[in-house]
């Protein structure tokens, strides 16, 4: 009833304690020093930036520990230069962190993607997924060929292509670059229906720059 303080269900939290202890103990086992080493220092070489969605667990589906990779998630795995929050995980991630490779990872049925291109508001989530909305429009050439799961799948990729350009023209990127640091940007799209990774190839480094600098300084 309206007022009514919230009910809490201390066995659900129980079970997660549980499983909390089970996977400590599994660890330490396993390596005694883990934990001790994890406390230490924090040295991702990876900034993981992908959707909030529970089916895709960054550090499980490329097969890395707790402490390898640093991990920004949002619904859609969108990068825009007006959140303040993924601006700062990613600073954070290149500037402190001194990560060398930035991935950006969508997958394949994403609820957000599909949600942008729906005629009712959703409110606040709407305003978020407009700049997906926004990209399908731009490629309806593209898009309109394809059967409705083609279009879907391929609007997830060009989404994460799109935010590979977003997070390589954020002036966190781009000073990083201007001073050379090795910072790589790599596009992915996950398969959640086979638990595989697909390279998108859209890769962006200090080296392309740099040659299209000089390109522009010859020309």
């Amino acid at each position: 009833m309206p007022g009514s303080p919230p009910v809490n269900h201390p066995h659900n939290l129980a079970a997660l304690f549980a499983n909390n202890r089970d996977w400590s103990a599994a660890r330490r086992a396993a390596d005694p020093a883990f934990f001790s080493r994890l406390a230490a220092q924090q040295a991702p070489a990876y900034l993981w930036i992908g959707c909030s969605d529970s089916r895709v667990p960054a550090n499980e589906i490329i097969g890395l520990a707790p402490g390898e990779v640093f991990v920004h998630r949002n619904v859609a795995n969108l990068v825009l230069h007006s959140d303040m929050n993924c601006l700062s995980v990613l600073q954070y991630a290149v500037e402190v962190l001194k990560v060398r490779d930035i991935i950006v990872c969508g997958h394949y049925g994403c609820g957000g993607v599909a949600a942008s291109l729906e005629s009712v508001s959703r409110g606040l989530i709407s305003n978020w997924l407009r700049p997906i909305r926004e990209l399908a429009e731009q490629k309806a050439d593209e898009l309109s060929g394809l059967d409705n799961d083609a279009r879907m799948a391929r609007l997830c990729e060009l989404n994460v292509i799109k935010q590979v350009g977003n997070v390589a023209n954020t002036t966190v990127v781009q000073d990083a670059w201007q001073r050379g640091q090795e910072v790589s940007i790599h596009g992915l799209c996950y398969g959640v229906s086979d638990g595989l990774l697909r390279d998108l190839d859209v890769s962006l480094d200090y080296s392309v720059v740099l040659s299209d600098l000089v390109d522009a300084n010859v020309s």
